[in-house]
């Protein structure tokens, strides 16, 4: 009995080696909110939140949920739709790029349609930096959250005190994650602000995308590289920090990949010998023969000139001995027949990749995935119309492409598909402000009015007009209120 547990154990253990490990499951969630509706938008984190969001794709994530200005209601219903996903999830990453404030030791995530006209009103028009956590707290190996939402706050300089002792704090707060393996990424360490940029990304973002999906960097030293990278942009004005610790075990956010299966050997000798079958006489056979002497092919070649020499009649001589004749040299094909066999079989993919065209109703596709995102304001034809080049104009303006919009292409319909959300922002017209996907009107409270810049502002207090003396005779005559008198 013995002896067979023993050899079964070893085919055991030969097979469970030689079965690759499982892949970790990695999901993330992007959020960039630049068009605030009560204070100044921002100009980058939308641009940062999309390029972070490209980065997870490139990565191979199994889930990048991307959003941008995203209200109070929106924010917390995402949260709440992405705590799903990182339940069995090994990794989970959520990014912030927006505007964040400290209240009182609290951080808190600023949606677009706050007011915070109170210190107290934070607890309910903001998100708080624990609810972000509570997200990714269900994640197994890692819990990253990366905040680049420390700049100079418009909101926290017009905000009233409820409470004279309560804090407003300049940038956010330190903070210490409570559960392990939980990594917390500010922009601009605790207590500073961080530039949002004059480039098309923030300093802090740009230092991301450069070092943070390094397939198989470790993760603190990820973070190590994107700080001197911070500090240099900056002239040492910006310092991120991280908060939290790993175990020993290195932590890399993008694995290293398998390495890609080697390319077949034999495809160019396979060219190489359809083009000597197509000519079929025996020098064709001898000149594949004398450029490739071995391998499965040139067996394959000797014995279809082996069939050539057969069908010929054999010329002995009476009496002669039985002597076999050594094949005449052959020499190698000169370079210039070599180059010929290149063209051929180039010609003969590039004909093969002729036949796979783009579908006839690409326009309609790539219009209908425009207006999807926001970008496509009428509707959706077949034609590529100057319409539909004004809507994917639009797309590149706020997604960063650079597709022809001179026509719809393949390029473009996979860029447009891949965006999960509003790409271009909703317009309004004056008296209506964008919430979610519908306008609304803008109602003031009692004592406000519509302003120039579309936001409710105090009315002003009429003066009471001073007297004046009216025209008249001899005896002074006044007007006071709309009325006249004499003396």
């Amino acid at each position: 009995m013995r002896r067979l547990v023993a050899p079964l154990l070893m085919v055991l253990l030969v097979c469970c080696a030689s079965r690759p490990a499982m892949a970790d499951k990695r999901v993330a969630f992007v959020v960039g909110n630049s068009s605030y509706q009560n204070v100044g938008a921002l100009a980058n984190p939308a641009n940062d939140a999309a390029a972070i969001a490209d980065l997870f794709r490139k990565a191979s994530f199994d889930v990048v949920e991307s959003r941008r200005d995203l209200t109070n209601t929106e924010m917390r219903r995402a949260l709440r739709e992405f705590t799903e996903k990182t339940r069995d999830a090994d990794v989970a990453v959520i990014y912030y790029a927006g505007h964040g404030i400290e209240v009182d030791g609290i951080n808190y995530l600023v949606p677009v349609d706050a007011v915070l006209e109170r210190d107290t009103d934070a607890y309910d028009e903001a998100i708080s930096l624990d609810r972000i956590l509570q997200a990714v707290e269900p994640a197994k190996q890692l819990r990253l959250i990366i905040l680049d939402a420390c700049r100079d706050n418009p909101f926290a300089k017009s905000m009233r005190r409820t409470v004279a002792s309560r804090t407003l704090a300049r940038g956010l707060a330190r903070v210490e994650p409570a559960q392990p393996n939980t990594l917390i990424a500010f922009a601009a360490k605790g207590g500073s602000i961080a530039l949002d940029g004059n480039s098309g990304n923030s300093p802090f973002a740009s230092a991301l995308l450069k070092h943070l999906g390094t397939p198989g960097l470790e993760l603190g030293k990820a973070f190590r590289l994107v700080r001197d990278e911070v500090l240099n942009a900056t002239g040492n004005k910006q310092e991120p920090l991280v908060y939290g610790s790993l175990g020993g075990n290195d932590v890399a956010l993008v694995p290293v990949a398998a390495p890609a299966p080697a390319a077949n050997a034999n495809a160019d000798i396979r060219g190489d010998y359809e083009l000597a079958e197509r000519v079929g006489t025996k020098e064709a056979w001898d000149s594949f023969i004398a450029a490739h002497p071995s391998g499965f092919y040139a067996n394959l070649a000797r014995a279809q000139r082996n069939k050539l020499e057969q069908g010929k009649p054999a010329v002995v001589e009476a009496n002669a001995e039985a002597k076999p004749t050594p094949p005449p040299p052959v020499e190698p094909p000169t370079p210039a027949e070599k180059l010929a066999l290149a063209e051929a079989a180039a010609a003969s993919r590039t004909a093969a990749e002729t036949t796979q065209k783009p579908p006839p109703d690409l326009p309609r596709l790539l219009q209908a995935e425009l207006k999807r995102v926001g970008c496509k304001p009428g509707e959706v034809g077949g034609d590529w119309d100057a319409s539909a080049r004004r809507a994917l104009a639009a797309f590149n303006d706020k997604a960063g492409t650079k597709f022809d919009v001179r026509l719809a292409s393949l390029d473009a319909l996979d860029s447009v598909r891949a965006k999960a959300g509003r790409v271009c922002p909703l317009e309004c017209d004056r008296g209506f402000r964008a919430s979610g996907e519908a306008c609304v009107k803008i109602v003031c409270d009692e004592g406000y009015l519509l302003g120039p810049k579309n936001t409710c502002e105090k009315r002003p207090e009429r003066k009471a007009a001073a007297p004046r003396r009216a025209r008249g005779g001899g005896g002074r005559c006044f007007v006071y209120g709309g009325s006249s008198f004499c003396e």
